[in-house]
């Protein structure tokens, strides 16, 4: 990825770069996120935990700063996104923040999995 679609994209409003991961992580069958001694957490506004979730590993390293500057990006398998991770999210409180920048896409889990499953029939 060159550095003007990485910049291009960052600059996006949250619904755009949630279109762009569901398409790239079906495209690329992965998902990313940043690991460190465990997955990285945070909090959106409300106080509630959040994992943040990437389309591609540049996407992920750019986030790796501040508080996260030791992680490193590292891939989820769709499958394993779709049937493991999101569903133990949804059981434990934990939301997705999908491909955060200063302002962040929460989104619901049963929306990604719809997303994602409409995605993959195009397949």
């Amino acid at each position: 990825m060159n550095k003007k679609e990485l910049e291009a994209v960052m600059k996006q409003p949250p619904n755009i770069r949630y279109e762009y991961f569901i398409k790239k992580v079906v495209d690329f069958e992965e998902v990313w996120s940043l690991y460190n001694d465990g997955w990285v957490t945070g909090q959106d506004e409300e106080g509630n935990t959040v994992i943040p979730f990437f389309p591609k590993k540049e996407f992920a390293e750019i986030c790796a700063k501040n508080e996260w500057s030791e992680c490193e990006a590292k891939p989820i398998d769709l499958d394993d996104f779709i049937n493991k991770w999101l569903t133990g999210m949804k059981n434990d409180g934990i939301k997705p923040s999908i491909f955060p920048t200063d302002d962040t896409a929460v989104v619901n889990i049963g929306v990604i999995l719809k997303d994602l499953e409409t995605e993959l029939e195009n397949y």
